[in-house]
């Protein structure tokens, strides 16, 4: 349609003026921001219905062409502006209905995060120490990459002792390893100190080639320290029979048995009372077996021997001075308080495990 029905510059400006009447009454009926799109190429675009128009100009005398021009600016900006109105409208409807379907309601209870926990054996290592704190024991931690005198020699345990066989301890260079208990953290302890009293407790992580299901070749232990002149063994009886009631009931009881440990003299197995038949021996009770009693902990008098690597000699005033010494693993323990059968679920980071412990 480049050419006006009458080829007239009145025939031209009526038809210009037929175009945007249209296309303004079309645009009041828009209803998506797409189809405004689709209107503003089909009517103003380059190939638009307007600009087919425009293109017989050419035809037009030159005198003539300023009255079509201004006529055509004149719509093309009434069009621009309906179009920029009736796009303003419908961002608003789009926008209304947004808020609407998407509008939250407050009166509904909020969706609750689910709520995480300890670990089983950091919440037993801190119900521990709770213990041991209450009766004056301070907290002392020390490297777990550990030279091997202070594991071994320092703490009696000669070069031909069992426990210094490959099988049994991780080595990570010449004089270096993992250690196998934090007995060096006693040792350090006295050592820096210089002087009693002495009072610590040890926690912390240590390594041993084991693997099954009542062993990890990395556990948790705690170790306990308390050297002052006269310490005796009656005195460790008392603490230990405070910590088993404190952790296993108040109805628990405890029972020495003699063994060996080569840092302590005499030394002695530690058992408590089964919490699950109260120590009765029941033959049906999972957790003891029917022997009434639980092994939790070693235990004894320091061994001389000790306090002499550790500088405490008779010119200091080493003469009459004792100390007792205990080393529980928190695995252990943990196991037993949770009645957790294979200590290996507790390093696995199986939520369905790790979520009980929650409380």
């Amino acid at each position: 349609m480049s050419v006006s029905p009458d080829g007239s510059v009145a025939g031209m400006i009526a038809q210009l003026k037929s175009i945007a009447e249209k296309a303004l009454a079309d645009l009041a009926q828009a209803s998506t921001l797409e189809s405004l799109d689709e209107f503003r190429v089909a009517v103003l675009g380059k190939k638009g219905s307007f600009s087919e128009v425009l293109k017989g100009l050419g035809g037009i005398p030159a005198s003539d062409r300023p009255a079509i021009g201004a006529a055509a600016n004149d719509w093309k900006r009434k069009l621009e502006e309906a179009l920029d109105a009736r796009k303003s409208e419908l961002e608003e409807k789009r926008l209304a209905s947004q808020l609407e379907s998407e509008r939250i309601d407050i009166s509904l209870p909020s969706r609750q995060p689910p709520a995480g926990a300890l670990h089983p054996i950091t919440q037993t290592t801190r119900k521990i120490i709770q213990v041991f704190s209450r009766l004056g024991f301070d907290v002392t931690t020390g490297p777990e990459i550990e030279t091997e005198f202070l594991t071994f020699e320092a703490v009696n345990i000669p070069k031909d002792h069992p426990a210094r066989d490959m099988q049994d301890t991780f080595f990570a260079g010449p004089g270096v390893v993992l250690r196998t208990h934090t007995s060096p953290v006693q040792m350090r302890a006295m050592r820096e100190k210089g002087e009693w009293p002495v009072r610590i407790l040890s926690p912390g992580a240590v390594y041993r080639c084991d693997d099954d299901a009542t062993h990890s070749p990395m556990f948790h232990q705690i170790e306990g320290l308390w050297v002052d002149h006269g310490v005796k063994m009656s005195h460790l009886k008392g603490v230990l029979e405070f910590f088993a009631r404190e952790i296993f009931g108040s109805d628990s009881k405890i029972r020495l048995r003699p063994s060996y440990f080569p840092f302590v003299e005499p030394g002695a197995e530690v058992d408590v009372s089964c919490f699950n038949c109260s120590g009765r021996g029941d033959d049906g009770c999972r957790v003891c077996r029917g022997s009434g009693w639980l092994e939790i902990l070693g235990a004894g008098m320091v061994h001389p021997r000790l306090f002499e690597m550790a500088g405490f000699d008779k010119k200091s005033g080493y003469a009459g001075l004792t100390g007792f010494a205990f080393g529980l693993g928190v695995e252990r323990i943990a196991m037993l308080l949770h009645r957790i059968s294979d200590l290996r679920l507790m390093y696995q980071g199986d939520l369905r495990f790790l979520s009980q412990f929650r409380a």
